[in-house]
């Protein structure tokens, strides 16, 4: 491993007071690390910041900290109550070693292309809370790896509002348990919103989904929808017209679920 400086704040102000990478549960930046592909002067480790975890549900949304693990998040009765979908994607994402170490905040900065949380905080419309400013999810996600965040911010908590009814359905890498192609639907106040991961160069929202929905809330609506391939992922795991066919079938199943739940 080449020299690097490291650092081990306390507090979000101690944090920010130096300069340097963030560090939250390492599970991409460490890997990257390894292979060269990152090679930070300076470590700034926000595990030891208590202030930036955590989980609080008021006034209709669910605020979750930025370092909080995926393993809280899928446990606490909190987020299974008011999101049940929530607390499912957290629990499906890696195996149980990423999931006691990965994050909520650092899912979201990196912006991997087939990440699960990132679907989640488009579907659901939910907002990042930074040091800076607060950014709404259709604004957050740029583009592969890339974010709304500027050099040096730090993403403090999400809020995700309480939706209707919400469901996540992800067909898995076998290896990694990256999402070859995640579907997140959720039904709002403002409408239905549909969120695709895995399957283009960042999490998208699909504008013809949620317009078959909103009109029909039915797998059949959903079914009636071609899904264009020409901007879709295609390599060694799956070609982009079966990724287009996935993103079909897991909507669909994502509505059944919603609706299997509305009538138990």
């Amino acid at each position: 491993m080449y020299a690097f400086t490291y650092s081990h704040p306390a507090s979000v102000a101690e944090a920010l007071a130096g300069e340097g990478q963030f560090l939250a549960g390492g599970q991409s930046l460490l890997p990257s690390m390894k292979l060269r592909l990152a090679q930070p002067g300076a470590i700034v480790d926000l595990n030891g910041i208590a202030e930036l975890a955590g989980i609080r549900v008021a006034g209709g949304q669910v605020e979750i900290g930025a370092m909080t693990r995926h393993a809280d998040v899928a446990a606490s009765r909190e987020v299974q109550a008011a999101i049940p979908a929530l607390a499912q994607l957290a629990g499906g994402i890696g195996d149980r070693q990423v999931r006691a170490r990965g994050t909520l905040g650092g899912s979201l900065a990196n912006n991997d292309p087939a990440a699960c949380y990132p679907s989640a905080v488009l579907g659901l419309g939910a907002t990042v809370v930074t040091d800076r400013r607060e950014i709404a999810a259709d604004d957050f996600f740029q583009g592969m790896y890339t974010t709304a965040l500027d050099g040096g911010e730090l993403i403090r908590c999400v809020r995700f509002p309480v939706p209707q009814a919400a469901a996540y359905l992800k067909f898995k890498q076998p290896a990694s348990r990256f999402a070859l192609v995640g579907v997140f639907v959720a039904r709002t106040a403002q409408g239905v919103r549909v969120a695709v991961t895995g399957a283009g160069l960042s999490v998208f929202r699909h504008a013809e989904l949620e317009d078959a929905l909103n009109r029909s809330f039915t797998p059949d609506s959903a079914a009636g929808v071609k899904i264009d391939d020409s901007e879709l992922n295609s390599d060694l795991h799956a070609s982009a017209r079966y990724r287009a066919q996935l993103i079909s079938v897991q909507t669909q199943r994502a509505v059944a679920q919603i609706l299997s739940a509305k009538t138990a």
